[in-house]
């Protein structure tokens, strides 16, 4: 008889493993950091970090990160997980480049949104998240549905393209710092702990390297008329010069490296709790 000590499965499908460790990870890292999240977006504002307001109401938009942490992450997950697992060694390169990118392009689907209320709010155009979520619905009755939409998925084009590069660094490195771990140690699984200290060093350097990227997504979403990226990019060259493309590169750097530790160890934590195995 094999009396052998085998961990309880506390949850069976992977896929229900990978949302509810998202949701869990997503709403984690979103409310506990979100005043540094608010100082970055205020530094990148084309009004200024003083007049976007500054140090005061640095919890202005939380409702809209609290409301979107959990779905968009849980979505990431899911798809990325679900992606790796098609493939016949989910541990090469390639599958976590391609899973993360297509996560990211679904966890978009309601992080734009978000991120587009939230904003508004932390740069002081409105005074809660839930005020410049009504001021985005009131263009139903005067400019119509599409008006609504095209603003509430305003910068989705930018938001991609600062997150996919992002992604791409990150979880790669995240993956195979991992799966190093492990080895030295004769083990299949990292430690949340471990997973934490390699997602602070993966996320800090992923962030730094897409910070112009995520300038640019920000002025998009704070514009109060529409405007191509492009545009964009040429007026801050042009009137600001190309520092301004770093423009809170400190807080953003802080801000996504301690995240990634928080994130990434309590996603790695969540699920290996659950039984999972990443």
């Amino acid at each position: 008889m094999d009396t052998t000590t085998r961990p309880t499965t506390l949850v069976e499908s992977p896929y229900l493993r990978s949302l509810l460790a998202g949701a869990l990870a997503g709403t984690t890292v979103d409310t506990s950091l979100f005043p540094l999240d608010t100082l970055k977006t205020r530094l990148q504002s084309s009004a200024g970090f003083w007049a976007a307001g500054g140090f005061r109401g640095i919890y202005k938009g939380i409702g809209s990160a609290a409301a979107g942490s959990a779905p968009g992450a849980a979505l990431f997950f899911v798809t990325y997980e679900g992606v790796k697992a098609q493939f016949a060694d989910p541990r090469r390169p390639g599958a976590h480049v391609l899973a993360a990118s297509l996560g990211e392009v679904a966890a978009c689907a309601v992080r734009v949104p978000t991120e587009v209320v939230k904003q508004r709010a932390q740069a002081g155009q409105y005074p809660s998240s839930r005020a410049a979520l009504g001021g985005i619905l009131g263009l139903a009755k005067t400019e119509g549905l599409r008006r609504v939409w095209a603003e509430l998925y305003r910068g989705w084009g930018v938001t991609v393209m600062r997150e996919v590069p992002f992604t791409v660094i990150q979880f790669p490195l995240w993956e195979r710092m991992k799966g190093w771990a492990a080895a030295r140690r004769g083990g299949t699984d990292a430690t949340a702990m471990e997973s934490a200290v390699f997602g602070s060093v993966s996320g800090g350097v992923a962030a730094a390297a897409t910070t112009p990227l995520d300038v640019l997504k920000t002025r998009l979403m704070l514009a109060t008329t529409k405007e191509s990226a492009v545009s964009v990019t040429r007026r801050i060259w042009r009137e600001e010069g190309p520092r301004a493309f770093f423009s809170g590169l400190g807080p953003r750097t802080m801000w996504i490296s301690i995240g990634g530790a928080v994130f990434l160890g309590s996603y790695q934590w969540a699920s290996n709790t659950m039984g999972g195995s990443i």
